[in-house]
């Protein structure tokens, strides 16, 4: 006997047979059962889901003998042992007329179908007419096909199978009973597959199963088709690489390998597995497609790892992979996929487009790209009776710049290795002289050749202990005039605070003056600027807060204010008192905002007398647009 392939020999024979339409089957059993019966079926889905399985076995529900004779014979359940289900199984049954309307479009083809409508069946209890592709119909045909299709003479059934229902005319589908027929998830085919496969007798392993499942695409003929090649080209086996090599498909085991590099954020790892993806002259677009596609599916674990789609057989391994993500990281990993994809076309080949597009992945994460520990040159240090001079000479140079002081550090205990602030250059420096075997501690008059100029200058260590804000610092400070405005006293007191000693107590004043000095941010900032100090009796400071900003309270803004304060020697614990605030006093906010506005109106002034902008007023009637004036904000400690 001839071979009969898969696809043929285990199509289903009854409903129950059927695989993954079960919406589909239970209308149709419940119809059958109930003598429910439309005249006129339209089953609709994609190419090997069942539409002509489906018309034929509702052909033999329809005219199996097993049951008796006449209507009572209708079953849900039919025999396959009778001669009219034997009949349709084989394709001799004369009354299923089974038509191909691909390659039967003209309007003579479908008159002359209809020409025999009206005789009674000659083998059956109907006729039914199976209308295959029936969207392939000219405009002529369907007009013909209407009112037969609408009116049939009572023994005949219409069974309707296409692949495009949107090119049927209205009038057609409203005359025909719709069932739309699913696509076969991956899970549904493999399961089906597995259990052909044990019938068969045939050696495979479920992850070739899998592919086999992912490549059909919802069609289980497909499916069926393909199995039928893979047991050919494994030599009666199924086996995960001869299945991967037939299809000619990305292993789906390299896009997990790169998402695991991700995970460690290892790039040598990362490239390693670009490369070797690379011997396998792979479509690196795919295969960032099939990236972006797991960073997917990685989201969702996160989220719902009920809902995770398996339609690789991993979904073990991609929930084991999830929590090995922050949720940013997997929105921003998926961000770049996609914007890396559309800047393929603009890239000099595919594989630097898919390696730069993993690489700033890694580059762009919050945490950054942890670096391998360099290993410093060895530096020789001075004598260590003089380990604790350069702790003091930043400390007295920080006090000489703020003006409280005119002392300078000693240049001998200067030494610019221990110092963690000290410039790019002067690290080098450092460096080059120690490899020479020279001391780094700066080198006096007789220590030095006079006609060389030294390596830096006093003025560079000082500026670099102290992060001096003046590009060129001055050796002595200048001291600084006298403020004519009270609001610039207020400015300058929120430069330089005068430090705060655990047994003072702080009132409103002190609070606006040491504000910036608390080095708040983000909302707990925000927060603390719409208050007043109420008052500090040594043990509880109280803020009175503005009762619109009340909502914003939470504990956690307490222990950060809590904890500024302490920084700054005021070892206290804080309360918040939600009432109207004293209009004679100003919040930091309030604060703030007048000292701007001032410096602004300061700014338009001197505008306004600058003798450039005098000139352009005079010369072209030029305008100085107040508003888009804006001045430097005043600098915080």
């Amino acid at each position: 006997m001839s071979y009969q392939v898969l696809a043929r020999k285990w199509r289903p024979r009854t409903f129950h047979e059927l695989v993954g339409q079960a919406h589909v089957q239970r209308a149709l059993v419940n119809a059958l059962d109930q003598g429910r019966l439309h005249h006129a079926y339209l089953f609709t889905g994609t190419r090997g889901v069942g539409k002509t399985t489906l018309a034929r076995i509702l052909a033999k529900c329809l005219n199996c003998t097993a049951n008796g004779r006449g209507d009572e014979g209708i079953t849900s359940t039919p025999c396959g042992q009778c001669d009219s289900c034997q009949a349709i199984d084989e394709g001799r049954f004369v009354d299923l007329i089974e038509v191909d309307a691909a390659s039967r479009t003209k309007v003579e083809d479908t008159r002359e179908l209809l020409d025999n409508v009206q005789y009674a069946p000659t083998q059956g209890r109907y006729k039914v007419y199976l209308i295959d592709e029936v969207h392939m119909l000219s405009t002529s045909s369907f007009n013909a096909l209407l009112k037969t299709l609408e009116e049939p003479p009572p023994h005949v059934k219409f069974l309707l199978a296409t692949t495009d229902p949107q090119k049927l005319p209205a009038t057609v589908l409203s005359r025909c009973l719709q069932f739309t027929l699913k696509h076969m998830p991956p899970e549904r085919v493999v399961e089906h597959l597995t259990y052909v496969l044990g019938q068969e007798g045939v050696d495979y392993d479920e992850s070739a199963l899998w592919l086999l499942g992912k490549a059909a695409e919802g069609s289980m003929r497909d499916a069926m088709s393909l199995t039928d090649q893979a047991i050919a080209f494994g030599q009666g086996a199924v086996r995960h690489a001869d299945v991967a090599a037939m299809l000619g498909t990305l292993d789906h085991r390299h896009v997990l390998a790169l998402v695991d590099a991700l995970a460690d954020v290892d790039v040598q790892k990362l490239l390693a597995e670009v490369a070797q993806l690379a011997e396998q002259g792979p479509d690196f677009a795919a295969v960032l497609d099939e990236l972006t596609a797991t960073l997917h599916r990685l989201a969702v674990a996160q989220m719902v790892p009920d809902a995770v789609d398996n339609s690789h057989g991993d979904r073990a391994q991609i929930q084991q992979l999830a929590s090995r993500f922050t949720a940013e990281d997997i929105q921003l990993y998926y961000q770049i996929g996609i914007q890396g994809r559309g800047d393929m076309v603009h890239a000099p080949d595919l594989r630097s487009a898919l390696e730069m597009t993993l690489l700033r992945m890694l580059a762009f994460r919050p945490q950054g790209v942890p670096k391998p520990p360099v290993t410093p040159l060895p530096l020789r240090r001075e004598p260590a009776s003089d380990t604790s001079a350069p702790a003091e000479a930043s400390t007295e140079t920080a006090t000489s710049v703020d003006g409280s002081s005119t002392k300078k550090p000693e240049p001998a205990s200067v030494v610019a290795g221990d110092s963690p602030q000290a410039p790019a250059e002067v690290q080098a420096s450092a460096a080059h002289e120690d490899d020479a075997g020279s001391a780094l501690s700066l080198p006096t008059g007789a220590e030095r050749d006079e006609s060389e100029p030294p390596p830096w200058s006093l003025e560079e260590v000082e500026h670099t202990a102290t992060l001096a804000p003046e590009p060129e610092p001055e050796p002595e400070p200048e001291p600084e005039p006298e403020p004519h405005d009270a609001s610039l006293v207020a400015a300058t007191s929120e430069v330089t605070p005068e430090p705060v000693t655990e047994l003072g107590r702080w009132d409103h004043k002190t609070w606006l003056a040491h504000f910036d000095a608390l080095g708040l941010g983000g909302l707990t900032r925000n927060l603390a600027a719409h208050c007043q100090l109420e008052s500090d009796d040594g043990q509880t400071v109280i803020l009175r807060l503005d009762p619109s900003q009340s909502a914003m309270q939470a504990d956690v803004h307490n222990g950060r204010i809590e904890r500024a304060l302490k920084a700054l020697g005021l070892t206290r614990k804080l309360q918040f008192s939600v009432a109207e605030l004293d209009t004679a006093l100003e919040t930091p906010r309030q604060q703030e905002e007048r000292l701007l506005q001032e410096r602004h109106a300061q700014a338009v002034d001197l505008l306004h007398h600058d003798p450039n902008i005098q000139k352009l007023q005079q010369a072209f009637g030029a305008t100085l647009i107040e508003s888009s004036v804006k001045p430097t904000p005043a600098a915080r400690s």
